[in-house]
């Protein structure tokens, strides 16, 4: 029996951090070992975002791919491509944009959450939001089903993007015969991970994480300024590790000292700064294998740009094949064999 396909993807907004090592990105690296992997680097998704930005989408594509190679997506097992270079995505998009009405695509919990964050940073809604954003799930759907993707690794709060998806599909083959394979979600219990500030997620645009290709130098800057128990004012008092986020860090890595950690911690014994520089040692030792892995790739650019290519060349010709079958179902196969 063949395997069944897992795809997933990742915008190009940024490296990679701790919240994704410790979340989706690190499980796709587990998933590659049972399913055939497609891994999506989403340019043109990025574009909803930073289509102002196109030179930053094309070197975080770069980086991205740098970061997943390092943290071991491995090209024998899982499929790394580029969405912008599958043409078929786009036309997809465009036939499943006659199934959706903007009325759904605007009840979607995930678009209703980011347009209101974009309407608080940026007041008019309106002149904020585009059509490529708010359709953005029109367009996910197109690189799930183009894969013929039968499971979709998610956290809860992305089940509506897949809910839009099957919906999608379910109209498709309803109007025109069963065409499109219906996704599953994968649902994940990988944890989210919190800031260095205390805050209840580690992200890109809030300042508070530690990427996992920062230099020793400035993960031990990031490590200092963390929040640690605000009642703990001189070295000797007592506190409490459950709301530090330095011993948050240390139980993340595993510190195998981490029990000694916190004790001293509990009876003033451990002052927060040597609290913070044990942290920095123990982290850059953590962060060593994907530094040295990263810098092989970033010395051998051959070879990333080989890597993508093959893996979207790969994704490309499962593609074309869910084109012409949805071409044909749509009747607008003028010029093409009969599959």
């Amino acid at each position: 029996m063949s395997q069944k396909t897992i795809l997933t993807g990742i915008r190009p907004t940024g490296n990679l951090h701790l919240g994704h090592l410790f979340g989706a990105v690190g499980n796709w690296v587990a998933l590659q070992n049972d399913y055939e992997t497609f891994i999506e680097i989403a340019d043109v998704q990025a574009l909803t975002d930073h289509f102002d930005d196109p030179e930053m989408v094309k070197e975080n594509v770069w980086e991205l791919a740098l970061d997943l190679l390092a943290i071991g997506i491995d090209p024998k097992k899982a499929n790394l491509f580029i969405q912008s270079s599958l043409s078929e995505i786009a036309e997809l998009t465009v036939f499943y944009s006659n199934l959706v009405t903007m009325a759904r695509l605007y009840r979607n919990p995930t678009v209703k959450t980011e347009i209101a964050q974009k309407k608080a940073l940026f007041g008019n809604e309106g002149e904020s939001v585009t059509y490529g954003f708010v359709g953005y799930p029109v367009s996910q759907a197109a690189d799930i089903t183009a894969l013929d993707g039968d499971l979709v690794p998610v956290g809860e709060d992305q089940l509506p993007l897949i809910e839009q998806c099957r919906e999608i599909v379910r109209k498709f083959n309803h109007i025109y015969g069963e065409t499109l394979k219906e996704p599953e979600p994968l649902l994940s219990n990988t944890p989210r991970i919190k800031g260095l500030d205390g805050q209840a997620k580690m992200g890109k645009s809030l300042g508070n994480a530690i990427y996992l290709c920062d230099s020793e130098e400035v993960v031990q800057k990031k490590i200092m300024g963390a929040i640690t128990d605000p009642s703990k004012i001189k070295k000797d008092d007592q506190a409490n590790p459950d709301i530090c986020m330095v011993y948050y860090y240390h139980k993340l890595i595993k510190n195998p000292n981490l029990k000694t950690v916190c004790e001293e911690c509990k009876k003033g014994k451990r002052g927060c700064v040597a609290c913070k520089k044990e942290l920095i040692m123990r982290m850059n030792e953590f962060l060593k294998d994907f530094r040295e892995k990263r810098k092989y790739y970033e010395e051998h650019p051959q070879e990333v740009k080989e890597i993508l290519e093959e893996g979207t060349k790969q994704a490309k010709e499962k593609a074309k094949k869910t084109l012409r079958r949805v071409k044909d179902a749509l009747k607008i196969d003028y010029f093409e064999e009969k599959c």
